[in-house]
């Protein structure tokens, strides 16, 4: 027996970030029973950053899934144990080794040193020591700690048989839930959102004919949707703060109450600006480069950080100083389902229009499919919110924390304006600058914001200037 006996090996939740110390669980992609190999994605999590899939450092079977999907786990905490075919030291008594082997197996299951940090982080090489290739009889011990609830709510129950993770619906984890307290599978439930998400509307629709979580008496049941009913004329709905949404929450609190905020505005004629985005989409040259507004205003704001270096600076409160950066971590703020978050160009400074185009475009994209890494949300020294795409014509924007300066760009509208002395109709879009006054001084400010208004008002500037 002790020969057969398999050996109980835990994964736990490593730090996916810099300095993280929690992450959701956003989807399972194994159930208990499921064979796994080293290096397989086993789940998805969301961190206050990115959206990360984990792989698993060893070969086994899985035994155990010990949080379900939605919940936010805290980094070293184990989240699945996995039956390893035997190669461990010898359980001498089979009903105890199960509960105490997890946390023997889990120390040597991850060496010292390693520190996970995203998907691709690469297996350590103890994923070839102690892996037993031989089958292992399947002895009663490891079945006997297994209780069912806590692989249970790990995925979804459609009349009583599990969803896999692969068929399971698209829905964001507050659905998930909405749909758990209401009793609605969500396998049976029609997407009406954008790439066959479900959403809440979805879920309250499907709350009326159906049965609360009574799984077993349905048909008795049926009169109870009255009671769910009422749900969407509810006063009140409480979301959970988590994720993307509390990072941005503790973030913005921290940097309105720390650095001192002075926002500064300029209404400029962009008219040129906006020719000179068109004369470059048509040129052939740039075939195959994203051109729009904000690369212009990002182009700008390069040049005017060129010309006043000192704006380009971070305040060292620990020790007294202030740092000031020799190079542009070009942040842009992107809205995300998500939540808002402020992944940046790194050396943007160094770029031409075209690399700097280039990476303007992958950034957004990358944001807006969730897969912004953590590295690409450090480090950032300046940013860019472009309100204008939401037809607002400015803003107050708050600091990114540990940054000196944030440059809202306005929509662009049609407005009658007096141009060579004449008042004609001409593109004109609204700037505001908001900076860190510890650091940067009105002049400064001033200055800054006074020349990337220039810019966009004389586009060869771009060439002169650079």
């Amino acid at each position: 027996m002790t020969e057969s006996a398999q050996a109980v090996r835990e994964f736990k939740m490593p730090d996916v970030g810099e300095g993280l110390t929690e992450a959701e669980i956003l989807k399972w992609y194994v159930q208990p029973g499921d064979t796994v190999t080293d290096g397989q994605v086993v789940c998805e999590v969301e961190t206050a950053k990115a959206a990360v899939e984990l792989p698993i450092p060893f070969d086994g079977t899985v035994r155990e899934l010990r949080f379900a999907e939605g919940t936010t786990v805290d980094v070293g905490q184990v989240i699945i144990s996995v039956a390893t075919g035997g190669g461990g030291a010898p359980a001498p008594e089979p009903e105890a080794a199960p509960a105490e082997a997890p946390a023997a197996e889990a120390e040597s299951a991850e060496p010292q040193g390693r520190q996970p940090v995203l998907v691709g982080y690469g297996v350590s090489e103890s994923s070839t020591k102690r892996r037993a290739r031989r089958p292992a009889e399947q002895a009663p011990a490891p079945e006997a700690p297994a209780p069912a609830p806590a692989p249970a709510p790990a995925a979804p129950v459609a009349n009583g048989t599990p969803v896999s993770g692969a068929d399971r619906p698209l829905a964001k984890p507050p659905v998930r839930k909405l749909a758990k307290d209401l009793g609605v599978d969500l396998a049976t439930v029609v997407p009406t959102g954008e790439g066959g998400v479900v959403t809440r509307e979805d879920v309250h629709a499907a709350a009326a004919p159906q049965a609360p979580a009574e799984p077993a008496p349905a048909p008795q049941a049926a009169p109870a949707p009255q009671a769910a009913a009422p749900a969407p004329d509810a006063r009140e709905t409480r979301i959970p703060v988590k994720g993307v949404r509390k990072a941005t929450a503790q973030a913005m609190v921290g940097s309105a109450f720390t650095a001192p905020h002075v926002t500064e505005f300029v209404t400029v004629d962009v008219t040129r600006t906006m020719k000179l985005v068109e004369k470059m989409k048509a040129d052939k040259d740039l075939a195959g480069v994203r051109v729009n507004p904000l690369l212009m205003v990002a182009r700008a704001l390069l040049v005017a950080i060129r010309r006043n270096p000192d704006v380009n600076a971070a305040w060292d409160e620990a020790n007294q100083e202030i740092v000031r950066k020799h190079y542009v971590n070009l942040g842009i703020a992107a809205a995300t389902p998500r939540g808002l978050i402020v992944p940046n160009i790194k050396d943007a400074q160094a770029k031409t229009l075209p690399e700097l185009a280039s990476a303007l475009g992958e950034l957004v994209s990358t944001a807006r499919e969730g897969r912004t890494s953590p590295a690409d949300m450090q480090g950032g020294t300046v940013t860019i919110t472009n309100v204008g795409v939401f037809g607002v014509d400015t803003g107050t924007p708050i600091l990114n924390p540990g940054e000196s300066a944030i440059l809202a760009f306005g929509a662009v509208k049609w407005q009658p304006w007096v141009h060579k002395g004449k008042v004609k109709p001409r593109q004109v879009t609204t700037l505001a600058l908001s900076f860190d006054h510890r650091l940067v001084d009105g002049e400064l400010g001033s200055k800054v914001l006074a020349d990337v208004a220039a810019v966009l008002e004389h586009p060869k500037r771009l060439l002169t200037w650079t």
